[in-house]
């Protein structure tokens, strides 16, 4: 209104300025007529008659000024008006409830196709609703569909008066996201393809055969590829290199890779199932980054045991397969060379901090005392991170507390950040985990660090050590440190404490060598015994309280049977030292039971529910407890759940359990 009363003004002011010129002139032919009144009376009449066409132009000229103007106004809104009617952009007008006030042809015409007819915004989409318009304040856009168009949904608020009015454009996005995902779906993903036991399943056949199951071998895995126009190229002789487009990823996720089982059915009378594994990398800025993705994903294929396929999209990570136990290297030079790169690391440091995962249980113990037996023999200090110390290890740990031992051997989070610097050594046994650390701090604050482990690596692995040597086909990190022991000097000599901690370890996570077993765990307990470990004294170390005994008997006896396979079960912790190693060990003994293929028990503890998951071969444990946030090896793992009750956390277990069953994972 402002406006308008502006303009009005200035074109009355352009209407009346010839009036005052006229008015200038009759005053000047007044002076005239002072000095000549003949050219004086001459110039008056004349600005007498300017001053008449003036008004005459102001009186008559100027109302129908008004009304030309009027008039234009009038036309140049009612094109406005029409414009905004007929044009293509879907336009409507809302109150502050969502109520349509107004719609052009455009708008009109596209719901009438979709078969609407709203009142409110928010029939159309239940997402724009009252409480949401009311938090726009000048403008908002949507990405939402309707039928099978895919709308950009624009909002603008305006005032109307002392009320609020909302503006509504409808952008149709839909050929622009069809083109923006075909693009994307023919974007190149780079993968590669590793043989996992080449070398073994050759030297199961005849050299006349060999050459026949390599082509076999590689006329399955080309063939399968072909299939999704790949392009793939042979590196090595068990090693595979491939691109293609990453709409054929789903057809991967779909078959759940089922070139992993298609390729074990080659067979031309060798002994051993050929197994593969295969890593992939997507979602990278460049061709180059995916390439870097892929090598990720395959490391992490092979640090969790093959036989499986790893996805790596940016930060996401998807893992198929690992049906298949990981196969025991013979060999121990990977176990010789990891030994060596470890003493070259340590010779120019001054400080060893070594540590396991959280509770620290006797292996994790057996591996950091055999770690810091290393560090003592080489003239290095070394200290062991340990804040809370899990009563089940309790009487091993007062073995080494008895004066022969240096009383700082042991050493909380605190004391230790304030030894750590440029020299020093952070050595992580037990775990790769970051988040299951003793010593989260530690982590975060070292330089150089080490990790030593058996356990699959997940998606929240340590990334930065400098030297990492993680085998999910050793028993146990005892077992591993027991052989880096042998390699890395002849000087360390294992002391009979040192050798019962570490065999303790052994004996604990193979279940009395019954799980998880090859010729080098055995090996390693041998070199142990050799060194004067005692099964006696191990096992009267870690036999157990009769309350501890009555609470594992419980659980037992109170085991479900679920999906005829999985034993469930609940540990109840009341008056326990250590519930989560009653749980542990009930969890071990339910596998005993006829026809159990993995047995899960929930333990209370420290206001989490802790779940213990054993298998025995035919179920990958590991996998599950990754769906439920924990993790492990294939044959032991476990889980933390926090503001849960166990019947809760036992609820999940079962739901995991039927969409692996559904999902054929299991």
């Amino acid at each position: 209104m402002k406006e308008e009363r502006k303009a009005q003004e200035k074109l009355r002011n352009y209407l009346r300025w010839p009036i005052f010129p006229a008015v200038l002139s009759i005053l000047m032919a007044v002076l005239i007529c002072v000095a000549n009144w003949e050219t004086g009376l001459l110039v008056f009449l004349l600005a007498l008659i300017c001053g008449g066409i003036c008004l005459r132009l102001y009186a008559v000229s100027g109302a129908e000024i008004y009304r030309a103007m009027i008039g234009f106004s009038a036309a140049t809104d009612s094109m406005q008006a029409r414009l905004a009617e007929n044009l293509d952009l879907c336009y409507a007008l809302l109150d502050r409830s969502g109520a349509f006030s107004y719609q052009n042809t455009a708008m009109t015409a596209l719901l009438a196709a979709q078969h609407k007819n709203p009142r409110r915004l928010d029939e159309l989409f239940p997402e724009l609703n009252p409480e949401e318009l009311a938090k726009i304040t000048e403008s908002a856009d949507y990405h939402l569909s309707l039928g099978e168009l895919r709308l950009r949904v624009r909002l603008v608020r305006e005032k109307l008066g002392n009320d609020k009015v909302f503006a509504l454009y409808f952008y149709d996005e839909t050929a622009l996201l069809k083109l923006r995902e075909e693009e994307e779906s023919r974007r190149l993903t780079a993968g590669l393809l590793y043989l996992d036991n080449y070398e073994e399943a050759m030297e199961s056949v005849d050299d006349v055969r060999r050459p026949l199951l390599t082509a076999m071998i590689d006329r399955k895995i080309v063939r399968y590829f072909d299939g999704m126009q790949a392009i793939m190229k042979k590196l090595e002789k068990d090693k595979y290199f491939f691109v293609m487009e990453r709409r054929h990823l789903r057809e991967l996720y779909e078959t759940q890779f089922d070139i992993l089982e298609q390729v074990k059915t080659v067979n031309i009378g060798n002994e051993m199932r050929i197994t593969l594994s295969i890593g992939i990398g997507d979602g990278g800025a460049t061709y180059a980054q995916c390439y870097d993705f892929a090598r990720q994903a395959i490391d992490m294929a092979l640090g969790r045991g093959g036989d499986q396929a790893v996805v790596k999209d940016g930060e996401n990570i998807h893992y198929f397969g690992g049906k298949t136990n990981s196969k025991e290297k013979t060999t121990r030079v990977k176990a010789r060379v990891k030994a060596h790169a470890f003493r070259e690391l340590i010779e120019n440091k001054d400080r060893l901090l070594i540590m396991g995962h959280k509770l620290m249980d006797i292996d994790s113990l057996g591996a950091a005392v055999g770690i810091w037996r290393i560090a003592a023999t080489m003239g290095k200090e070394a200290h062991i991170v340990s804040s809370a110390v899990n009563n089940a290890i309790r009487p091993m740990l007062a073995r080494f507390q008895n004066g022969d031992y240096p009383e700082d051997m042991f050493i909380p989070e605190e004391k230790a950040l304030q030894l750590l610097d440029e020299g020093t050594v952070l050595v992580v046994v037990d775990t790769n985990r970051p988040s299951m650390v003793e010593g989260p701090r530690l982590l975060d604050a070292a330089k150089t660090i080490v990790v030593l482990d058996h356990h699959r690596q997940s998606q929240d692995s340590i990334r930065n050590a400098q030297l990492s040597y993680v085998e999910t086909y050793a028993s146990s990190a005892c077992e591993m440190v027991a052989e880096v022991v042998q390699y890395i000097s002849d000087e360390v000599k294992i002391r009979t404490v040192e050798a019962d901690a570490m065999y303790a370890g052994i004996v604990i996570d193979t279940h009395n060598f019954q799980n998880q077993t090859g010729v080098r765990t055995f090996e390693a307990a041998a070199f142990l015994r050799r060194n004067g470990a005692d099964v006696t004294r191990v096992r009267k170390l870690f036999r157990e309280k009769l309350d501890d005994y009555r609470a594992k008997s419980e659980a037992i006896h109170n085991a479900e049977i679920y999906r005829e396979h999985f034993a469930l079960s609940f540990c109840d912790s009341e008056g326990l030292e250590s519930p989560t190693v009653v749980g542990a060990q009930a969890a071990n003994d339910l596998l005993d039971v006829i026809g159990v293929k993995a047995s899960i028990v929930a333990t209370t503890f420290r206001e989490k529910v802790f779940l213990s998951a054993r298998a025995i071969d035919e179920v990958n444990v590991q996998v599950m407890m990754e769906k439920l946030g924990g993790g492990g090896h294939r044959t032991i793992a476990g889980a933390q759940l926090a503001n849960m009750t166990q019947e809760e956390a036992m609820n999940q277990v079962k739901q995991v359990i039927d969409e692996m069953l559904l999902k054929g994972e299991i």
